[in-house]
């Protein structure tokens, strides 16, 4: 038997492989090569190796299984890895198979159904903990994070000032346009004031406000979290006794309910001098007049209305982002789906709040 360059010994009609050694993952390109180069019918000699990990006893396995090659001589260990690999080499099915017909939506529904209660219970378990980190610091007010929660107003506030001003100005805009429009065919053109005012004030505002918050603040807090989770932050916080949800999310609750019903007023006031803008280049009613008719058909009520709902709102919104960011297990991609969750639970929840508002102040008499 000859002795190759890298002293692998092969036979003289280069149809029998001896390897020496260990074979691993650093060494499978050689053998590789030398199996390949290696003439049919294939035998490999295993009597000389010392150890092989996983990646190796596949290389032997596949040539085994592909050119029919023997190997022989394999020590107990040796032998023992290739037949676990064997094992293991089954054929499974990359996407699950999809059941025919009504078994399908069936299977949607339920997995659905599942998924919002295990949801829905992660929640409220999440807003009971939420709850005791308010009582812990009620009980020991040094816990309290003050340059926290300042540093929160300004992410969530001051730099959302812009975009929100900017969409409520353009918002009012468009209420003025295409109320003016449809109002015009009765020859009531001069209730858009009416409807630009109530709407604003009572609804648009604070819930386009909600919306934006949302997909800005509640989609930062869950990657900020989920970050924090892949990188295992929380993990060393709970090891050095610092509770997370002290130190993580009381801050961000507490600036996303403060702000909330500054940024709703902030956009209400855009709002209304973007419809001001409208009808007085359009239906050519004096800003004086406008803001006097908006005394005459605004009760202080709506004003009510629109505030109270904010703080609501801003506590649903930090409760989602921050409970989605703490959800986040395994790896990056994670991080991705968890944040569009958290968008779309916020946005969901505020919405059917809005409505129960809506019923709320409808029967108490603030219509």
């Amino acid at each position: 038997m000859a002795t190759r360059e890298d002293d692998m010994p092969v036979s003289e009609d280069g149809a029998t492989l001896a390897p020496t050694g260990v074979i691993s993952i650093t060494r499978v390109g050689t053998l590789e090569r030398d199996i390949e180069e290696a003439a049919d019918p294939l035998a490999i000699d295993l009597s000389r190796v010392e150890g092989v990990d996983t990646v190796g006893a596949w290389l032997l396995y596949r040539t085994a299984k592909h050119r029919d090659a023997q190997l022989v001589n394999a020590s107990a260990n040796v032998a023992d890895l290739l037949e676990q690999v064997a094992k293991a080499d089954q054929q499974c099915d990359i996407r699950p198979e999809k059941k025919p017909g009504p078994l399908a939506l069936f299977e949607e529904v339920g997995m659905w159904a599942e998924d919002f209660w295990r949801t829905s219970k992660g929640i409220l378990g999440f807003f009971g903990a939420t709850l005791i980190g308010f009582a812990m610091i009620f009980r020991y007010p040094r816990r309290f994070r003050f340059n926290a929660v300042v540093q929160r107003f300004d992410m969530v506030g001051v730099r959302a000032l812009f975009i929100i001003g900017l969409m409520s100005f353009l918002i009012g805009i468009v209420i003025g346009q295409q109320g003016a429009v449809q109002l015009q065919q009765f020859g009531a053109e001069v209730y858009t004031v009416n409807l630009i005012g109530r709407l604003t004030i009572r609804e648009l505002g604070t819930l386009m406000t909600a919306i934006m918050v949302a997909g800005r603040s509640g989609s930062a807090f869950a990657a900020q979290i989920g970050t924090m989770k892949i990188t295992e932050e929380i993990d060393a916080m709970r090891t050095i006794g610092v509770s997370p949800v002290e130190a993580l999310v009381i801050p961000r609750m507490l600036a996303a309910v403060i702000m909330m019903p500054l940024l709703a007023f902030f956009s209400m006031v855009l709002t209304l001098i973007g419809g001001g803008l409208f009808v007085w280049m359009e239906l050519d009613m004096p800003p004086v007049t406008y803001v006097a008719r908006l005394q005459e058909v605004v009760p202080l009520t709506d004003i009510w209305v629109g505030l109270i709902k904010a703080p609501v709102f801003g506590f649903l919104i930090a409760l989602a982002g921050c409970f989605q960011g703490m959800q986040v297990k395994g790896n990056s991609e994670e991080v991705g789906l968890r944040t569009t969750n958290a968008v779309v639970q916020s946005i969901f929840l505020v919405i059917v709040l809005d409505a129960v508002f809506a019923v709320f102040f409808s029967r108490i008499g603030w219509i």
